[in-house]
């Protein structure tokens, strides 16, 4: 895993400050490999990054149609937000439509990313609670999930859960990857996360966004998830983050979703193409402009679309006083 090539390199004047190594896999939706570097076939923990996937059940149950939730409550459920008013506002009804409210939220509590959010927040003189946590979305579908099922929604979190048991059997089948627990450690928002091949994620997320290999159902479960995701970038992630910049460069024509640990899937339904990509040492800095310029190779023959892109593949290293003194850039096997 750690010696895979160097993705991403950060100057400093004329010279290479540091380096950023990894690997990534581009699919397409027959599972073939379309590019790649690195060791795709090291398992990695995608953490957030599968987020769509796991939401999946919301739809297949019938649990989102019952609660009448909407494209924006569906790109919640997909979402590492950054705990801004719109996003806790749109958890909380979401929560309230299955008659719960965030206390039924085992998620866990941390103040919102976002720095503003956390300066009015706390001017309020309020603390935060579990929906300013960044997985409160996607929390809150599991528990309309299990209300609409009829599962006893406490202790939803854990591994033997019969919410746990069918999200990991759905992440199983549209990756083809093993789920169990020679394979699962607990994700920051206490839920189980499972180390899986690049390969995989990258076969997942073209399968999302193409339905092959999917059934009738679920593929329409997936369009309709990605579909959401792309109409609202900010539920994804928030204001200034990647995901929400990326997506908004090509409405409906991009989906990306981050993870912890410098994780990245994206994909690109037109071409019918999934990108999973890892870097080693975590950094989300690294992660970002990667994932940002795999996206524009795909769209080389988008050359405004491919600009766009580009420019978000290159972040200016800056001083204090605010002078740009070098960059993190694209490099070795993406570049």
């Amino acid at each position: 895993m750690f010696k895979n090539p160097v993705l991403v390199e950060v100057t400093r004047g004329d010279h290479v400050e540091s380096v950023h190594r990894g690997a990534f896999i581009i699919v397409d939706g027959e599972g073939k490999t379309v590019r790649e570097a690195g060791d795709s076939a090291q398992p990695v923990f995608p953490r957030s990054a599968v987020k769509a996937i796991q939401a999946l059940p919301l739809i297949e149950t019938g649990a989102a149609d019952a609660y009448g939730l909407t494209d924006a409550e569906l790109a919640l459920a997909c979402a590492s937000h950054t705990g801004e008013v719109q996003h806790t506002e749109l958890a909380a009804k979401m929560l309230a439509r299955a008659g719960l409210d965030h206390t039924a939220l085992e998620c866990g509590t941390h103040w919102p990313s976002n720095h503003d959010a956390t300066v009015a927040l706390a001017r309020s003189g309020q603390n935060p609670n579990a929906l300013h946590n960044n997985c409160s979305g996607k929390h809150s579908g599991f528990l309309c999930v299990c209300c609409h099922a009829g599962i006893d929604h406490h202790g939803y979190v854990g591994y033997g859960h019969p919410l746990q048991e069918m999200i990991r059997g759905t992440m199983q089948e549209v990756t083809e990857a093993r789920h169990d627990e020679s394979n699962a450690a607990i994700d920051g928002c206490v839920i189980p996360t499972y180390a899986v091949p690049l390969k995989n994620l990258g076969t997942g997320f073209a399968r999302m966004v193409t339905g092959n290999g999917l059934a009738p159902q679920r593929a329409a479960a997936a369009k309709r998830l990605m579909a959401a995701c792309m109409a609202h970038p900010f539920n994804v992630a928030g204001s200034d983050r990647a995901c929400t910049r990326l997506m908004e460069v090509a409405p409906g024509r991009i989906f990306v979703k981050t993870g912890a640990e410098g994780v990245f899937c994206a994909a690109v339904p037109e071409l019918g193409y999934a990108i999973a990509l890892k870097c080693d040492d975590g950094a989300s800095r690294a992660a970002d402009v990667a994932i940002a310029a795999l996206l524009a190779s795909l769209f080389k023959d988008d050359a405004k679309v491919s600009s766009r892109l580009s420019a978000l593949a290159t972040v200016a290293v800056k001083n204090r006083p605010g002078d740009t003194v070098g960059e993190i850039r694209a490099a070795g096997a993406i570049a």
